[in-house]
Order: C-alpha cells, then structure tokens, then sequence
C-alpha cells in the first residue's frame, strides 16, 4: 500500500526536479498517477526532464508541466504556486529537494556562504511558507518531504557552508512536522529525506561512472517510497558503502561530543581517533 497522498489523480511539486533525486522521485510520482510539476532551472533540462516524465505519466504531457524556478527567489517560489493552482487546481505532495554544494571554506567569499543559505536553507523555508497553508486548506491527504544531508547532523569539516544549510534544515523540518501534527484537521506530514552517497550532477565532480560506493537516484527513491510508507520522519539511506548501523554509529559520536564534553568534530580530532573507530564497529 502507498501513501494516501501517492495515489492517482494527487498532484506533486518537486524543485531541482530536473535530474537526480528530484528527476527520479517525479518519474517515480508519474508512474503513481500523479500530476507532476518539475521546478528547476534550465529550459533545455526541464523540457529533457518533462519528455522523461511524460512517457511514465497516465495522460502523457497532461500530467506534467515545468517552470524555471530560482528557489531562493520568493518571487519565483509564489509563481510557481499559483501556476500550478492554476494547472492541476493544488498541491498534494511538495519535495523540496533543489540545493547546491558549490564548496565552501570558513573565512570564504561571503556571497558564497549566502547563496549556499539562500538555495537549500531559504529557499525550503520560503517554499514552505508558500504552498502548506494552502495544501492544508485543500483537506486531502499529503506530503512535504524536504531532502536534507548527512552532514547536516555529523557536520564534518571541509564544507562549513554547506553543513550550516543542511543542519538549518533538519531542525526546519522537525519544527514542520510538529507544526502540522498539531494542527486540527491537518492531513499533511513532513519528512527528511537524508541520502547516502547517490550519484547525480551534485556528487559527479567530473566522474562519468557511477562509484561502486554510490546509489543510484532510483535506488534512493525507491528506499524513500517504502519508507513513507513505514511513516518514517527521518529517511536515513543507507549506500553500497556505509550500511545503516555505521551511520548510526556515527550519528551517536557526534550527540555525544556534547553528552560526553568532548571537542567539536572529535570524530576527527587525533586525540579521539582510536575511540571513534573502536565506538564504530560496536554492533549494539
């Protein structure tokens, strides 16, 4: 059984729906009978995007419209809405999946840190601000479903800016789904999609094969279609490399750097190294 907001006939809004995760959940949604709107930006993307789609699609390019959205603009974000209103008559399921991970350094240029903040921290928040109330005015069953990052939780050195965006996001979407389970009537739930190494455009950085290590974008959306399912809030994926009981693992050391007064990231400071690997390989 699929989720009551998966079903025929419901409408889904994916940004940074053109490739990757974003391509593979709105083909996913199509093959469920779905209405999908891809957001993203690039005209010639979307249009190779919404040809993909369509062919999955009950009713072909009926069931499926683009718009070039800047996530980070509310201008954009507000377009989108009404367009798809106008469209499909409402949004049933929002995957506010669009981000960016450019590379960021602690004292780098501060336009960088910005836009990294501006995509995958804002441009939720503002998304957010714009379709839920209308979706919980609809009465139907539904979704938001917000793609988030491992390292949004272990927040590991080397791309603060990126840590920040998706650690902002996390405590969001906790924030959400409290929000709309104690809100009367409401039939929506929120949920963090929380990948493992999937390779997209995102992860490529110049590869043209998948990494053994990798999962695939349709390996991810099946785990988070089964996962809904469950009911779960927090999708944490596992990969070909890293099983769940190690992220587990990891998760753990990190809450307890605060539990235990440990430094920051002990994960990878050397006096804590042999700790962290022996805490790692415990199975219980």
């Amino acid at each position: 059984m699929t989720h009551a907001a998966l079903t025929p006939g419901s409408v889904a809004v994916v940004t940074g729906g053109a490739a990757g995760i974003g391509l593979a959940a709105a083909k996913r949604m199509a093959q469920f009978g779905l209405r999908v709107c891809i957001a993203d930006l690039g005209a010639d993307r979307l249009a190779r995007a919404a040809e993909e789609v369509a062919l999955l699609a009950a009713s072909g390019t009926d069931d499926v419209m683009t718009l070039e959205t800047d996530v980070s603009r509310v201008e954009d974000l507000r377009r989108l809405e009404e367009a798809v209103r106008d469209r499909f008559g409402g949004t049933d399921v929002l995957m506010n999946n669009a981000g960016i991970q450019p590379g960021s350094a602690m004292f780098g240029p501060a336009g960088n840190w910005e836009r990294v903040l501006d995509v995958n921290l804002w441009g939720v928040i503002y998304s957010t601000h714009i379709f839920v109330p209308a979706m919980i005015e609809r009465g139907r069953p539904g979704l938001v479903i917000n793609t988030g990052s491992k390292q949004g939780i272990t927040t590991p050195p080397g791309d603060p800016a990126y840590n920040v965006s998706k650690a902002g996001l996390k405590a969001f979407t906790e924030a959400l789904q409290h929000e709309l389970r104690n809100t009367p009537n409401c039939r929506i739930s929120a949920h963090l999609l929380i990948p493992g190494f999937v390779f997209t455009e995102l992860t490529a950085k110049g590869r043209t094969e998948k990494p053994a290590g990798a999962w695939t974008p349709e390996q991810t959306v099946d785990f988070m279609m089964k996962r809904l399912e469950a009911g779960d809030f927090y999708i944490l994926c596992p990969d070909n490399d890293v099983p769940r009981s190690l992220d587990e693992r990891r998760i753990l050391w990190a809450a307890g750097d605060v539990v235990e007064n440990r430094p920051p990231l002990s994960r990878w400071h050397p006096d804590y190294a042999k700790a962290f690997e022996a805490f790692s390989q415990k199975t219980s």
